[in-house]
Parts: structure tokens; sequence; C-alpha cells
């Protein structure tokens, strides 16, 4: 998404499950807002599709926008619905995958 297009987003009410919609088979996302502070990105998951353990360099707040997933973190397993926030610490391995077809708000804090 274009810097531009971001702009069209300012200062609208915003229904941030809108904003992207489900693909099949796949994973899409979309950028709400990009700056050197952090970001704030938008992902839809069809059934069965996930992210790989990994690690981020930042502290990153997931908030589960539609649907329903399983998260990692460091070992501990939690089932996540519409409504509910985690917060992923910075270096800590994490994954997730869709127990259904899910939509989440990525919000990454930079130091």
């Amino acid at each position: 998404m274009s810097e531009q297009t971001r702009d069209e987003l300012y200062e609208k009410v915003l229904n941030l499950k809108d904003l992207i919609s489900y693909q099949d088979g796949t994973v899409a996302s979309r950028m709400i807002i990009s700056k050197n502070a952090g970001s704030i990105t938008l992902f839809s998951f069809d059934e069965d599709e996930g992210l790989s353990e990994h690690t981020a360099p930042y502290d990153a707040v997931v908030t589960i926008l539609d649907g329903q997933c399983e998260i990692w973190i460091a070992g501990k397993t939690f089932i996540m619905n519409e409504g509910e926030t985690i917060i992923f610490p910075a270096n800590r391995l994490h994954a997730l995958s869709a127990i259904k077809p899910f939509k989440m708000m990525l919000v990454m804090i930079r130091e």
C-alpha cells in the first residue's frame, strides 16, 4: 500500500477487520502505518495457514479482529479469539496458526 493510499485512511472511523479480505489458501497483509517508531499491519489467514516459529527484535502487540487462532510463545500455547490481545516479547520464539480463518492487527514497537 502506498503512503498516499494510507493517507486516505486518516481522519476516518475505521472497522479494521473490513480493511483486509480473506484469500483462499494464503496469508494476506496490509500495512496501515509505517514509521521509524513502529508499524501497524493487518493480516488475514485462511484456515490452516500460519507463520512458522521465528523471533523479532521488537515487542509486538497482536489483536485478533476476527476468527480464531493458536499462538505459541516460548513454549506456551494460547487459543485466541476475536477481541483478544497478546504481547510478543522481543527476541522470544513465537508462531501462529489459523484454527479457522482469522484476521489480526500487528503493532510493532521499535526501540
